[in-house]
């Protein structure tokens, strides 16, 4: 029995050690998963390098999406945003990393970036959310379709960010 167990825990550790592989489109639910080392057309960055892009002055955009008023709320009753912390200097383009998004979500991602670079496809921009979350992933790639040719990707996110001792602020949408 115990032999068993020890061959149970050898599959399951090799299984974790697998590289994620990417998609052919847009990653849906579970978007808090393992998520790949990659991003086709992208570049990836961790926890330093975004310090050192962010100290350089590349764009920032955080891919979080924003919480929601519960539609069950009883008439009356009020409602508050919850406070979402990000990157000093991020752009929060909330709601644009789901799989499937609204027209709405696309122009902001659009419109978001082509303020954020000023029109400039290879203006360095940095896509993040938490760490391992598929948001930012699928933000990234669309900015990519978009043909932004300088997106860095940096999965670790904020959490990441805050391993580096550096602080967070309140988004602003």
């Amino acid at each position: 029995m115990i032999r068993l167990a020890a061959l149970f825990s050898l599959i399951a550790t090799v299984a974790l050690a697998q590289p994620v592989p990417e998609p052919d489109g847009f990653r849906g639910e579970p978007y808090r998963a393992p998520v790949p080392a990659t991003l086709s057309g992208a570049q990836v960055t961790d926890g330093p390098g975004a310090v050192t892009l962010h100290e350089a002055g590349a764009v920032f955009i955080d891919a979080m999406p924003r919480k929601k008023r519960p539609e069950n709320l009883p008439e009356g009753t009020v409602w508050r945003d919850p406070v979402h912390m990000t990157i000093p200097g991020a752009i929060w383009l909330y709601d644009t990393g789901y799989d499937a998004i609204s027209g709405v979500e696309a122009e902001r991602l659009a419109q978001g970036l082509a303020a954020a670079t000023d029109g400039k496809l290879d203006a360095p921009v940095v896509i993040f959310c938490q760490a391992e979350c598929w948001m930012s992933w699928n933000a990234a790639k669309r900015a990519v379709g978009l043909g932004y040719r300088n997106i860095i990707w940096f999965p670790g996110g904020t959490n990441d960010w805050e391993a580096q001792g550096r602080d967070l602020v309140k988004a602003q949408p």
